[in-house]
């Protein structure tokens, strides 16, 4: 399910998110990161890596990035985010403006880390929950667009995972 995915690792922190689905077979990783501290530690954990290509950092706030990325016309297959925590709007935020994301994959999925406590919400536009894990005091809440009767986006149900 790996081999061969984009991904957009949003709020990458250290970019551990994005390294591990480099590790486990994604061929392109977009870190982006507002942080200039936190942009050189994921340049220093891909160097002393020795992980050269497949990745691009991006120092911005993330509603900048995705509109970059969007102008670009990246088509990720997983998005991950990762604010933190204490930024409960930035959730709501981020996940509308993923939803509003038309020119991404249909099969793309979305998942937001939060704490346990912290519902970030069922639906957003188009993109809905399907799957929450739970594990100490974190959460993870897996969201994909939503399909009608007529394979058109944003009506009803999930569409089936491949």
């Amino acid at each position: 399910m790996l081999r061969g995915s984009v991904w957009l690792d949003l709020f990458a922190g250290t970019g551990a998110v994005g390294i591990e689905a480099l590790s486990r077979g994604a061929a392109k990783i977009f870190f982006v990161e507002a942080s200039a501290a936190a942009v050189k530690v994921i340049h220093e954990n891909l160097r002393s890596l020795k992980i050269a290509s497949g990745v691009e950092v991006i120092q911005s706030d993330t509603a900048k990035a995705l509109g970059r990325l969007r102008v670009g016309e990246i088509s990720p297959d997983f998005v991950f985010l990762d604010p933190p925590y204490r930024l409960e709007q930035t959730y709501y935020d981020t996940l509308q403006q993923l939803a509003e994301e038309s020119c991404w994959k249909t099969t793309a999925i979305v998942i937001a880390e939060h704490l346990k406590k912290f519902d970030p919400g069922d639906r957003f536009g188009s993109l809905a929950r399907f799957r929450t894990l739970q594990q100490g005091d974190a959460g993870l809440s897996f969201y994909r667009r939503t399909t009608g009767p007529d394979g058109r986006p944003g009506v009803d149900k999930p569409e089936p995972l491949t």
